[in-house]
């Protein structure tokens, strides 16, 4: 009976704190449930060599952040390596448009930009298309929200 009130409780819990708003951490990388994949496996460093997503390899993959990494070839592979900084996508690879507002969103690889050198993912292109009538404004919420988000506070995004 004290185990079923305990869970009861916990659950009870649970719900209060959803309905107060309180937010949950979200890992710092967006990737798959199975197997940690990030960006859904498009290797982030084609983006800045051809122009263009494209599928990693199993063969080609780095850990970093708690997440795997693909690349198409081991060339990709070194450059993310030596740089990850300059490659990985903006907010882990969350589209950029919901961080501005304050919470993370999947990607459409199709949709995405490299601003000022750094790779921004969008949810779809409809999402991008919103997100590019204000860029630096919504590159500017994002940098604001995304370490609250990652640490699963409640983020004061405005637009």
């Amino acid at each position: 009976m004290a185990g079923k009130t305990l869970v009861l409780a916990v659950s009870v819990s649970l719900v209060l704190a959803a309905a107060a708003g309180v937010a949950l951490a979200k890992e710092p990388v967006n990737q798959s449930a199975l197997g940690g994949i990030a960006i859904r496996g498009i290797d982030p460093v084609a983006y800045f060599t051809d122009g263009k997503p494209a599928k990693g390899n199993k063969k080609f993959e780095v850990e970093r952040n708690g997440a795997k990494w693909r690349f198409v070839s081991a060339g990709h592979q070194d450059l993310f390596k030596a740089d990850p900084e300059k490659y990985a996508p903006q907010y882990g690879g969350y589209c950029a448009w919901a961080v501005s507002q304050g919470y993370t969103a999947g990607i459409d690889p199709q949709a995405w930009r490299i601003v000022d050198g750094k790779l921004y993912l969008n949810y779809s292109l409809e999402v991008q298309a919103t997100w590019e009538t204000d860029i630096p404004g919504f590159i500017r919420l994002a940098d604001g929200n995304y370490p609250g988000i990652v640490a699963g506070k409640r983020s004061e995004a405005r637009s």
